[in-house]
């Protein structure tokens, strides 16, 4: 476990130094990382300092989040198929950031359009928790979740025939697509509160989602209160997911997919999953992102698109092998 955690950051610090150094610009490495620190380089400088990092940072910290979401979600659904956006948190928050660019409030507002998404995020979570109510379990969690998540889908979809200006139905079909490029440090600033709260809740769920692995009664039985479990989990999601959804769009399969892959490297224990899915998200997201830069640099390749090109087969595996073990 040690030798994995170690693993996993070493790879992080190397993926953030090639994704602060890539990029259209023919630069020398040498140059980049003098002109991230100093402001003698002139526009370079300001490349680095307000392009290159930003968007470094929201990789690492974004896919963290996600795998971190993706990893609570499967602990406490008992269900490697479960994925952060399974309680409509993302869907809800894409519907708040559609509706800010359709009225025009993201063009008129510099940070319109992420408070949008982050209040349709925090009324999807209401509504979730409202319907499954406080003696609901977790299937009751489930379709709360995926009635809210339809529901927004239809209300974006609806936004989007309707919408009467071509260029923001166009803005608001690259957007859902997710990417982090154009981002700044006030997005990073926008984040973090939410991805901090959201961490620690989640992070604190460790020992009880250990004890649901032998079912709930058992984990009745050893004292875990699973009302209020279920409770922190989904507010933990909901800020991690709705804050990210909120600053960089729709970007999936991460949370789906990174747990499965490192969940036989930690012996299955969701406590010690947690951790290494938050490091083993990051990697994942900077990955793709550097991916983004290189692969079409002059066609905006949208981040969301690579990691669904990436995490679909692996998901399509997933199911493959369960139907196989279930047979």
């Amino acid at each position: 476990m040690t030798r994995l955690m170690l693993s996993l950051s070493a790879l992080i610090v190397l993926l953030f130094g090639v994704s602060l150094t890539v990029g259209p610009a023919d630069v020398r490495l040498g140059d980049s990382l003098h002109a991230l620190f100093s402001d003698d380089y002139g526009p370079l400088s300001l490349v680095m300092q307000e392009i290159r990092l930003p968007r470094s940072l929201l990789a690492a910290l974004i896919g963290g989040g996600l795998g971190l979401c993706g990893a609570a979600m499967q602990g406490y659904l008992r269900n490697p198929l479960a994925e952060p956006g399974l309680i409509g948190v993302s869907s809800s928050a894409a519907f708040g950031a559609v509706l800010a660019i359709n009225t025009g409030i993201a063009a008129s507002a510099t940070l319109g359009l992420p408070i949008a998404a982050l209040s349709g995020a925090l009324l999807g979570v209401f509504l979730v928790m409202t319907l499954a109510g406080p003696k609901g379990g977790s299937l009751t969690l489930i379709l709360a979740g995926i009635a809210i998540s339809a529901m927004a889908g239809a209300l974006t979809s609806l936004v989007l025939n309707l919408s009467p200006n071509p260029f923001a139905a166009n803005e608001i079909v690259f957007w859902m697509m997710g990417s982090l490029a154009d981002r700044s440090m006030t997005h990073v600033f926008l984040l973090l509160p939410f991805l901090t709260v959201g961490a620690i809740l989640v992070l604190s769920l460790g020992r009880g989602l250990d004890a649901l692995t032998l079912g709930e009664d058992a984990a009745d039985s050893l004292g875990i209160n699973l009302k209020r479990l279920r409770l922190i989990l989904v507010l933990g999601t909901a800020s991690i997911v709705g804050g990210a959804t909120a600053v960089a769009g729709a970007i999936g399969f991460i949370g789906l997919v990174v747990p499965h892959i490192l969940r036989p490297l930690v012996g299955g224990q969701p406590s010690r999953l947690l951790w290494a899915s938050a490091l083993g998200g990051a990697v994942m997201l900077q990955m793709a992102d550097i991916a983004v830069r290189v692969i079409l640099p002059a066609r905006d390749l949208k981040l969301g698109v690579v990691t669904a090109l990436v995490g679909a087969p692996l998901f399509l595996h997933l199911i493959y092998k369960t139907r196989k073990e279930l047979a």
